[in-house]
């Protein structure tokens, strides 16, 4: 939708990026600055301190979202796509053999934080809301909990459905918000116009200098301020970075400044609303309506995490990190918009976790932040490996941009390494275990790959002794197509029905789905078709590519390859075969046996092929073998 950027106009780019990009880190105001001054900060009310804190939140939106994504990391866009898959890309693209290792090795590291940063936003956000209601009926408290798993489950819910209908609402409602608190941080900067002074890094600088350790501490709750950044540069490919960046700058930044300065002003004349001051810049009267669309605003931030996380597991699956998921496109006209039922619902069961194991904002601030923070340093030694190796930076100018980039992500990442134990170790965990899932993955399926290797032997060579076979093979009518992982080696499927079968059909045609580190592919690029052997026997090999973010189709690639290959014929009525590998774990070296059992497992579960390559099930056959890790 990048390529639409000049028909649409930028100003239709920019509101749709609020509603899309934004919702996350435009729904902070509600917790972020309340989360500094909480009791477990231990952090006094004090004209300083407010100073202090407000001067960290304005220069970290100004450094790390402005400079460091606007500027330089949006920059580094794989064919228009950004998200740290696209970085990752990116980075193996010319790298050296380490460097190449580290970059998976940090790409794996991100899209495993995301998913636990993925959990905690939805939670903190829509309890963060509705707990607007205490503010005005203190007597309503029990019920927050309960109206934020409502509002929540209806909303994974509908997640079948799309958002194709409402998303067009989501700029609008965002830019009704952003006005909003923009108008209300107005109000409360007109009691005490002091709070600007803020803006002087002199005023960060001092409160550091005072009391480094609490400015340390503190440090924690100023990151709430930047959580959702990674969506700038995620959903760049939806967008577009000028209109990504204009909207940042025109109506984002300013609204967000004017609300935390505003609260900032609240506090300063009455410390007792430190526990919320989000709801009380508005009037008694107001709260309601409010709260209302708060609750609108976050739910718009959670959907825009949930399809994140959709298309994140997308391209993890396309690039071999996952096993296959059944993916179901919700529309025909955008090509991203897609549903995971199990991504949806495990997320969801992760979140109702998190909101009944933690109960309020306040103590998911205090969890928050150890999943952005370490996703932001991973994008940052990536983008060092793409200045050096992709722009050709010098070693010394790529070093004088990323390090002090770098120095802040780390002490960002530090200073959140102090929520461990008040529940930091939760999205830490959920990670964890989701890297070594991944890991596991890609390991086992380069096992089970050089098994298969080894089994299936050289494909030429396999299809030259065809005419020769002993007993001859009888010849089956029509079109036989067999998918394969590996244009070297002969189809497990294809050897059984020679071997055993002792057939073969007129026309074969050996396909392989080829995946490239870049997000789409162009039609006119997307097959090639070799002939194997005499032509007179009819074996072909077609290979098609595929980007990360295209959705393989088998019948649409080799019908596009039968438009100009005359050696192609009935491919609408073609019999798909497909190998069909049971995997048998050994005590055996290589991975550990419980990770054995886990890709097993994984292999067990995973989606069909006929399902994730489309293919018509009425003509898919599938030949099994037995394959020993």
């Amino acid at each position: 939708m990048r390529a639409g950027e000049g028909r649409a106009g930028l100003g239709v780019l920019a509101l749709g990026a609020l509603g899309v990009v934004f919702g996350d880190i435009g729904t902070s105001p509600l917790y972020a600055l309340q989360a500094a001054f909480s009791p477990e900060n231990r952090l006094p009310v004090s004209q300083a301190n407010v100073l202090g804190i407000l001067s960290l939140f304005f220069w970290s939106l100004i450094l790390v979202v402005t400079v460091k994504y606007v500027l330089f990391v949006m920059r580094a866009d794989n064919d228009g796509e950004g998200g740290v898959m696209a970085l990752m890309a990116l980075a193996v693209r010319r790298a050296r053999r380490r460097e190449r290792a580290l970059a998976l090795l940090l790409g794996l590291v991100g899209v495993a934080l995301f998913y636990g940063d993925g959990v905690i936003t939805p939670a903190i956000s829509v309890l963060s809301a509705i707990e607007g209601l205490h503010v005005a009926a203190p007597s309503i408290q029990r019920f927050v909990v309960p109206l934020t798993l409502v509002v929540l489950t209806f909303l994974f819910s509908f997640q079948h459905k799309g958002t194709g209908r409402i998303g067009s609402a989501f700029g609008p409602v965002m830019l009704v918000w952003f006005v909003t608190i923009g108008a209300l941080g107005t109000k409360g900067i007109a009691q005490n116009p002091s709070v600007l002074r803020a803006t002087d890094p002199l005023r960060a600088v001092s409160y550091v200098g005072r009391q480094p350790w609490i400015a340390f501490v503190s440090l924690g709750a100023v990151v709430l301020c930047i959580t959702g950044v990674e969506a700038l540069y995620a959903d760049m490919g939806h967008f577009g970075r000028i209109p990504i960046a204009t909207a940042w700058l025109a109506v984002v930044l300013p609204s967000l400044t004017l609300c935390y300065f505003g609260q900032g002003a609240l506090i300063l004349q009455d410390p007792r609303v430190a526990s919320n001051p989000f709801f009380h810049l508005a009037s008694h009267s107001l709260t309601i309506s409010l709260v209302v669309l708060a609750t609108t605003a976050t739910v718009i931030a959670s959907q825009a995490v949930i399809s994140g996380a959709f298309s994140l597991t997308q391209q993890a699956i396309q690039l071999g990190y996952l096993p296959r998921l059944g993916i179901r496109h919700t529309s025909e006209q955008i090509r991203g918009q897609i549903y995971l039922p199990a991504v949806n619902w495990l997320l969801y069961v992760a979140i109702v976790g998190v909101v009944l194991g933690f109960g309020s904002s306040a103590s998911l601030a205090a969890a928050y932040g150890i999943a952005v923070t370490g996703t932001m340093a991973t994008t940052s030694v990536l983008l060092y490996i793409v200045t050096r190796r992709l722009w050709r930076w010098t070693t010394w100018l790529a070093a004088l941009v990323i390090a002090p980039l770098l120095a802040i992500d780390l002490t960002f990442f530090a200073s959140n390494l102090l929520k461990i134990h008040h529940g930091g170790w939760f999205p830490l965990l959920l990670g964890g275990a989701l890297f070594v899932l991944m890991r596991t993955w890609d390991r086992g399926r380069e096992a089970v790959t050089r098994k298969r290797v080894a089994e299936e032997g050289p494909l030429r060579e396999f299809i030259a002794r065809l005419g020769d076979h002993t007993p001859p093979l009888q010849t089956v009518p029509g079109t036989a197509v067999y998918l394969t992982s590996n244009t070297d080696t002969t189809p497990l499927a294809l050897r059984i029905n020679v071997e055993h079968n002792h057939i073969r059909h007129e026309q074969i045609v050996i396909f392989h789905a080829l995946v490239l580190d870049v997000p789409h592919v162009k039609s006119e690029e997307r097959v090639d078709v070799d002939n194997l052997g005499d032509p007179a026997d009819r074996v072909v090999l077609v290979v098609a590519r595929f980007g990360y973010r295209d959705r393989p189709d088998v019948p649409a690639a080799l019908r596009l390859a039968a438009e100009h290959t005359p050696e192609l014929e009935n491919i609408d009525d073609a019999t798909y075969f497909l190998s069909r590998v049971v995997i048998r774990p050994t005590r055996r070296g290589g991975m550990a046996m419980w990770r054995k059992r886990l890709f097993s497992a994984l292999a067990r579960n995973a989606s069909s092929p006929a399902e994730y390559f489309r293919l018509p099930a009425d003509r898919v056959v599938a030949l099994g073998a037995q394959i020993l890790i």
